[in-house]
């Protein structure tokens, strides 16, 4: 719980005794302003810990955790990105009073992840907050989806189970990247549920259903559920050589390209926790260039066609209304085969032989129906704005690292 109210003690050291842990309980107390002196107030020998790199709760443990059970949280955040020990009797409280972390809201669980997964110090990485979360009791509470994946099975060149291998993907990101290493952490979540015979089939659509469920009770804004669940889905891809420009084209529509350097990224992230060696000439890298020559060969979306649903319900009759929506899709599916077809007679024809196909007389626009009357251009592309992105997502250039795949 958070306390309903906070209020002032009397005195410094009754207010220091209110604080959560020793280290924290530290005050300096001028003696003279003009100068700039003073002594330091420790009543509770935080300066001793520190020292000792002990992290210990003031007074009783429990009563502090009882105060607010956010603290139980803070301590294996500060423990892990301070490389700090924690106190025995600290740490048995924890584990003690850990299932009142469940009353904690999402906003407030949500930015104490985000500060775990902002550790740039490689000897101190975001895993290190996030094990002892585990060993406190407090992983099952927060996240279980990612508690249950301890024990699952890996067959990777690394060691582990598929919680360490999580744990290393998230590791392998960008320190500046909190929100991704967190899809890194998420995105093996539905390999508790499916795992049969050795594989995990289907486990990218579980995945991300379970990492859905996590934006929502982490109240992640909308933007960022989103992008976080299309990441899970679509990070198990299987590029070969042999695929032709449609079939990146293809890909390039399905992610959307707002995804892709995220997306790269965490596959990178994922190759490197499985202990993957490949040449760098090979897999990702390949695809990418792939990727970078087919987006300036032709369209990836409807509103790069030659025509729009307006060109349809005039040229060809139609009521605006599902049939034109679904010309659109064709259009577009038989350009991302052939980009020499973009041509707005070539288009033409190719709408005015399906829409007789699919019997179009029940679409037709009314005699008195205005040419050019607004139809609308069929479903949109799932190609993403980057300009939309919310500023949590935001990151500076990926480096091409040449990630293998």
């Amino acid at each position: 719980r958070r306390p309903a109210n906070v209020a002032w003690g009397r005195s410094l050291d009754e207010d220091l005794s209110r604080r959560d842990f020793t280290v924290n309980a530290i005050a300096w107390r001028p003696t003279d302003l003009g100068s700039g002196e003073g002594v330091l107030v420790d009543p509770h020998a935080g300066i001793e810990d520190l020292r000792a790199g002990l992290l210990r709760a003031v007074g009783d443990p429990s009563a502090r955790f009882d105060e607010d059970a956010l603290r139980m949280v803070r301590a294996a955040r500060f423990a892990g990105r301070l490389g700090l020990r924690i106190d025995a009797a600290t740490a048995d409280a924890i584990r003690a009073n850990a299932p009142a972390a469940a009353s904690l809201s999402g906003e407030r669980v949500r930015d104490e992840l985000l500060r775990m997964l902002e550790a740039a110090d490689p000897a101190r990485p975001p895993s290190s907050a996030i094990r002892l979360l585990e060993e406190l009791g407090l992983l099952t509470v927060l996240l279980p989806e990612l508690a249950a994946l301890r024990g699952v099975p890996q067959a990777k060149a690394l060691a582990g189970d598929a919680l360490d291998h999580s744990l290393r993907t998230a590791d392998a990101l960008s320190a500046d990247r909190p929100l991704l290493r967190m899809a890194g952490l998420l995105h093996d979540l539905g390999k508790a549920t499916t795992l049969a015979d050795g594989h995990f089939i289907g486990h990218e659509v579980a995945g991300a259903e379970l990492a859905e469920a996590v934006g929502e009770r982490l109240r992640l804004s909308r933007a960022e559920s989103a992008w976080l669940t299309r990441l899970v889905r679509q990070h198990m891809f299987a590029y070969t050589p042999d695929w032709t420009d449609a079939a990146v084209r293809r890909f390039i529509r399905r992610v959307g390209t707002d995804l892709l350097d995220d997306l790269f990224a965490l596959r990178g992230a994922d190759n490197a926790a499985s202990g993957v060696q490949r040449p760098a000439t090979t897999g990702l890298t390949e695809l990418r260039t792939r990727i970078r020559q087919v987006m300036a060969s032709g369209p990836l979306s409807q509103d790069q066609l030659a025509l729009n649903g307006r060109d349809l319900t005039r040229d060809l009759g139609l009521a605006p209304g599902p049939l034109v929506g679904e010309l659109l899709r064709r259009l577009l599916e038989a350009v991302l085969d052939d980009p020499s077809l973009n041509r707005r007679d070539r288009l033409l024809d190719l709408a005015r032989a399906w829409a007789s196909q699919g019997g179009a007389a029940e679409h037709r626009q009314p005699s008195n129906a205005r040419s050019g009357e607004a139809a609308g251009d069929g479903p949109a592309a799932t190609i993403g704005d980057p300009g939309a992105v919310p500023s949590r997502l935001g990151s500076p250039a990926h480096k091409e690292e040449s990630p293998p795949s």
